[in-house]
């Protein structure tokens, strides 16, 4: 739905039980409640990033617990995305801890490794590596890569105050190379960076002036780390939580609306109001990159308990069905 920042501002803050039921109401008009999106997101090369992004543990400017490690071997990824898709998954995603992609060695694997889980069948594939040019996008998208992640994390304005190592628009150039070469976006945020609600609002009008717009917009909670700058940040209030993505929802009727970074923190009530708002997606397994999530118990008890089942998979994912 089109609308203009004031437009999104008066969605953004009206009434919470009132956004909910428009949301819900819009959610059911264009997707399947009861199927769910079930991701894994696999961390391919861990650590010594370059990049100073504030809530990040793999960052190497400050000292965590994270530790580097070398880019994963073919056979270790390809016996994880089998894993994953044992295990209900029906997209696959990899995350390298690289400021942008580099021609070379570890590339040229990691398009290997693509080109091999999409001839296995049964998994849509995602990255995020970082910034990429126009030609690198065009091989991920020649390898049968279905969707690129490259989050905004928040609003321009306070982008310099998280990240000072890449630019906005070096963000929005990469995206402008993913939508050109034909891979859907996944593009979305993180609440609890010290943002304010304008922040929110600006995230959201920005997203919606990508065309095509995102094909699943993830909405993070921030996990706070030891030894990064956010390390004391205060927990995301749910209320905060389900207004993003029920706002998000109606803004992206046919979006993947996405629960991340933060789940653990949240009860099972909790994450069903989520669903009610409009998510219908989450990323499953014990550990998202480096951080903890619930595990695939407690979340099979959970799609039980709300009647949900996981979305297959669609092994033509691109800009031209979303």
């Amino acid at each position: 739905m089109a609308m203009n920042r004031s437009a999104i501002a008066a969605l953004y803050h009206s009434p919470l039980l009132d956004l909910i039921g428009r949301a819900h109401l819009v959610h059911r008009a264009h997707n399947d409640p009861s199927q769910i999106q079930v991701c894994v997101l696999l961390s391919v090369k861990t650590g010594g990033c370059p990049e100073d992004c504030a809530y990040c543990p793999q960052s190497a400017h400050y000292r965590t617990a994270v530790e580097a490690e070398p880019l994963l071997d073919r056979d270790t990824v390809l016996a994880a995305a089998r894993n994953a898709r044992a295990s209900g998954a029906t997209r696959f995603c990899m995350g390298a801890a690289w400021r942008e992609v580099k021609n070379g060695p570890a590339f040229d694997r990691l398009l290997e490794i693509i080109s091999a889980i999409k001839a296995e069948g049964g998994l849509e594939v995602c990255c995020t590596l970082g910034m990429l040019d126009s030609d690198q996008a065009q091989r991920l998208k020649h390898a049968g890569l279905d969707a690129y992640n490259h989050n905004l994390d928040t609003s321009r304005n306070h982008y310099s105050s998280i990240i000072s190592t890449r630019t906005y628009d070096d963000r929005l150039r990469t995206l402008g190379h993913v939508q050109d070469a034909g891979i859907a976006v996944c593009c979305g945020g993180i609440l609890g960076l010290g943002e304010t609600h304008d922040d929110r609002i600006d995230l959201l009008h920005t997203l919606s002036q990508l065309n095509p717009p995102p094909e699943s917009i993830p909405i993070n909670a921030l996990v706070p780390v030891a030894g990064t700058p956010l390390a004391d940040q205060p927990p995301v209030p749910i209320w905060d939580l389900l207004r993003m993505i029920a706002t998000t929802r109606i803004l992206f009727p046919t979006a993947k609306v996405r629960l991340s970074a933060g789940r653990l923190s949240l009860s099972q009530t909790e994450q069903a109001l989520c669903f009610l708002a409009g998510a219908n997606s989450l990323f499953a397994g014990d550990k998202l990159l480096t951080t903890p999530n619930p595990d695939l118990d407690a979340d099979h008890a959970l799609f039980s308990a709300l009647g949900l089942t996981p979305r297959p998979a669609d092994p033509t994912a691109s800009l031209s069905s979303v």
